[in-house]
């Protein structure tokens, strides 16, 4: 989300829906990729978990005017509130102005918050509890600020492109490590009554061009079926499953439509086969028209300006209201819209006492204008600087300090003694020189980074830095926070060097030190000359250990074998607590327990060539998705490459040992599709017929607030006498208000509810073989037979991390496989294939992708490798 845009960046293109069956392997090439149309929008509320917050959600929109259902859906405008973005309210049922707000790692642009290590943090950890701890963490300090709706998690980006300026918001590069970390997520915020939105939806893998302007038109993201239901659309599926209370689509087009009115995917894959019960709304300044987008499924439009911020117009608004009352748009769609929205209100019992925002994201003034957005504003508190941190801190750490990932550790240097005499380099074990938040949204990268840029952000209301943490454990040490290595520096042959380099990117909206977002002008290689400095320290010492704080993959090669460097560990995004959780590794109060969640490879030429940055001066970028399901170390076994270190790789300091594997069938395939979905329950029913004019009339002596977007019309009785004319509107293609039958892949919340039966269970038994207490992580790996056609070699389908296991202890692990886990997406027929009984199913569990300790045959045995 980027709600501080350029106008330059006005969302005016209208894209058209293209008419086309659906297949196993869509033509995706520039000249052939399409989206079919899927209308009209399924209604939402035949979920059994959601029939209580329905019910409570049609007693109320069975008794609201049209202007005050438009209210609902319809953003207030751009800075008409504290918030990023406010829906409209309507007092009279006591539905307040809903407040939508960054970021996925924190409140942002607040005080007395917790700046969280970001997503690509949390998925290193693999560690599901801290996953849900930090959601926890993240939708109580959401509730303390008066947050609705928290605008995270983010899991697309989904990593294709690495070198792609959001991949840090997500939980890494695979498509069951989002999955997980997203549901984790979702389930903590909400678990407090606020509303997590899963983002982006889908195919925003890279942040130039993504957006529609008035000369532009954002890229097309052009996927086939199946690697959009195999990759893309996984991790949106379990978080619909885990309940997820609204989902925000992306800037791009997929498949040449522009995802705000893509009826293909929010009508027929998110709402009718995902069968989600919140509400969809646009990414801000998303909205691209006003019935179209309607029609395709859009709930909620962010920050509800049209064509030109802060004009006061809108796409909805008054022009939703004048398209009930001329019958453009059917009233069973606004009455849906409306519905889900408070269902979602209502199931996160935000109807009782929840607070009202606190806090000001434009000013940290105690007083202010109530709408900056406003010519002219009423003057009143805008910040009550609620303190909202309690002890998450707690939870930071542990986060930042169990993702850290040893990628080596010669000589066993590490762990550090309090006594060693210690060196350290580089301006990222320090403070930003400027002031801590000195620069907007961490567009900058001054000191040690912390979090990647953009909206994605939020201010550190604190910082342990690397130095201040080491100077605590080891007051002997020195430092020399600079970007070149000192030119005279005198070196004793006991002398380490610890030499902090790193890389950053984030959102489009701003570009620090020429990189637009995307990593354009560093590539996958670190700033500030890190790899000089690194080559510098090992022509004057003997022993080097390298700190890496990183967005994602960063080529290594030119320091990563020279004999002095002995320890690499990549201690990702760290957040507020990046000392204490480095030095609680360095000096081995704990071992390392992270893992990597994407490759890192020899060089950039590894990767398939489909996955790099686009960039053309006109027309719209085709991005034509060719290598399909092999992304990252899909793409690696495939082609046979040998990485530098692999997908899930990370030592410890000790050792483990995984014993005695068995795998149990729980639930037999019995046959290559699941069984048919149940059926669904009723959803709200109301009139169809269209409301008096006179609803949509503007309340006398009402104080409008110029620029501020409202749902009223200066003279509504003539609007709805056009729907009574013969003039109709150009609906698109294939557009339909008779509702199609059930999907036979849906019937549940993330599809037919058979797809989640466990279908195998494998246990295991790791132990501590090794001197050090530590945690293991064991991954789960799948290959699935040749029956089913070309699929990756081996795909991560599950993990389970150990407590801390003393010397010589043993813990069991549980592993469980369901039934989509082993399955394919058939394209012809439209649903999940796998194979009968799991026959020809192969079962790895290992420490990486490439380090795999057990094989289990589905229907024989297990073995040690």
């Amino acid at each position: 989300m980027a709600h501080w845009v350029s106008l330059a960046l006005l969302a005016t293109v209208v894209l058209c829906t293209l008419a086309t069956p659906t297949g196993s392997h869509l033509d995706t090439r520039a000249s052939g990729a399409f989206s079919p149309p899927y209308y009209p929008a399924p209604n939402g509320g035949w979920a059994s978990n959601w029939a209580e917050a329905y019910q409570k959600a049609h007693n109320i929109v069975s008794n609201m005017t049209l202007a005050e259902k438009v209210n609902i859906t319809t953003g207030t405008g751009m800075f008409m509130g504290p918030c990023a973005g406010h829906t409209g309210s309507v007092t009279r049922f006591g539905i307040p102005n809903l407040c939508l707000h960054d970021s996925p790692l924190g409140v942002r642009n607040t005080d007395h918050n917790t700046a969280f290590p970001p997503g690509i943090t949390v998925g290193a950890t693999f560690d599901k509890s801290l996953m849900y701890e930090r959601g926890v963490g993240l939708g109580e300090e959401a509730r303390g600020k008066g947050v609705n709706v928290l605008l995270g998690p983010a899991v697309g980006p989904t990593g294709r492109k690495p070198r792609g300026g959001r991949n840090w918001e997500g939980f890494g590069f695979d498509p069951t490590l989002q999955a997980i970390g997203a549901a984790e997520t979702i389930k903590g915020m909400q678990s407090t009554g606020t509303i997590a939105c899963v983002k982006h939806f889908v195919g925003n893998e890279q942040e130039m061009h993504r957006m529609s302007s008035v000369v532009t038109q954002g890229y097309s993201s052009n996927i086939d079926d199946r690697t959009l239901h195999e990759l893309y659309l996984w991790p949106f599926a379990e978080s619909v499953r885990a309940e997820v209370g609204s989902v925000m689509i992306a800037y791009n087009d997929v498949n040449k439509s522009a995802c705000s009115q893509n009826s293909k995917l929010i009508n027929g894959i998110l709402k009718d086969e995902l069968g989600f019960q919140g509400f969809v709304m646009t990414d801000w300044l998303a909205h691209l028209g006003g019935v179209s987008s309607t029609l395709a499924g859009l709930d909620m439009d962010m920050p509800g300006d049209g064509a030109i911020p802060l004009s006061g117009a809108s796409y909805w608004g008054p022009e939703l209201s004048r398209s009930i009352l001329n019958g453009t748009v059917p009233v069973a769609r606004l009455n849906d819209m409306v519905t889900r929205i408070l269902a979602t209100w209502f199931k996160m019992g935000q109807d009782e006492d929840y607070p009202l925002p606190n806090f000001s994201g434009n000013t940290a003034d105690e007083t202010g204008p109530i709408y900056p957005g406003a010519l002219i504003s009423p003057i009143g508190t805008v910040n009550q600087y609620v303190n909202v941190q309690g002890n998450h801190n707690i939870t930071a750490r542990a986060v930042a300090r169990d993702a850290i990932t040893l990628l080596k550790n010669e000589g066993d240097i590490l762990p550090l003694r309090r006594n060693d005499s210690l060196k350290i380099f580089g301006t990222d074990a320090g403070p930003d020189p400027q002031g801590l938040n000195s620069c907007a949204d961490k567009g900058c990268n001054r000191g040690v980074l912390t979090m990647g840029w953009g909206s994605g952000t939020s201010k550190l209301p604190y910082l342990i830095t690397p130095k201040d943490a080491i100077a605590e454990v080891s007051p002997a040490a020195e430092f020399f926070l600079t970007a070149k290595f000192p030119p005279f520096l005198n070196v004793n042959d006991d002398d380490i060097a610890i030499v902090f380099i790193n890389s950053d990117s984030g959102e489009n909206f701003l570009t620090v030190e020429g990189n637009p977002g995307d990593r354009t002008v560093s590539g996958l290689h670190a700033w500030h000359n890190g790899d000089d400095l690194v080559k510098a320290a090992a022509e004057k010492f003997s022993q080097i250990i390298v700190i890496i704080h990183t967005v994602g993959p960063i080529i290594l090669e030119e320091w990563i074998d020279l004999d002095p460097v002995k320890a690499v560990l990549i201690a990702h995004l760290p957040g507020q607590e990046a000392g204490h959780s480095l030095t609680d590794i360095l000096f081995g109060d704990y071992s390392p327990s992270g893992h990597l969640p994407y490759t890192i490879p020899y060089q950039e030429s590894n990767y398939p060539s489909s996955v790099g940055l686009l960039q053309q001066p006109f027309g719209q970028i085709q991005d034509d998705y060719t290598e399909n399901l092999y992304i990252d170390y899909r793409h690696f076994l495939k082609e046979d490459i040998t990485p530098r270190y692999p997908f899930g790789h990370g030592l410890s300091y000790t050792t483990f040992e995984l014993s005695e594997p068995s795998l149990s069938i729980v639930t037999l395939i019995e046959n290559e599709y699941p069984p048919s979905p149940p059926a669904r329950g009723p959803t709200p029913s109301y009139p169809s017929t269209i409301p008096p004019a006179s609803e949509a009339a503007w309340p006398p002596n009402f104080p409008r607030i110029w620029r501020y977007i409202y749902p009223y019309l200066d003279n509504p009785a003539k609007d709805a006498a056009v729907a009574n004319s013969t003039k109709k509107y150009p609906y698109p293609e294939g557009y339909s208000t008779i509702p199609k039958p059930p999907p036979r892949a849906g019937g549940g919340e993330g599809g037919n509810p058979a797809l989640w039966d466990i279908a195998f269970s494998v246990d295991i038994t790791v132990t501590n073989t090794g001197e050090r207490p530590g945690r293991a992580v064991a991954q789960l790996y799948v290959e699935l037979p040749d029956s089913l056609g070309d699929t990756p070699k081996r795909q991560l389908r599950q993990f389970e991390k150990t407590r801390i296991l003393e010397p010589g202890e043993s813990e069991s692990l549980a592993l469980e496989v369901t039934r989509k886990d082993v399955s394919i997406w058939d394209g012809v027929v439209q649903d999940w294939k796998s194979v009968v009984g799991g026959e020809g199913v192969r079962v790895y569990v290992g420490e990486s992708v490439l380090d795999l300790r057990v094989r289990c045959e589905v229907g024989g045995a297990c073995e040690t490798l």
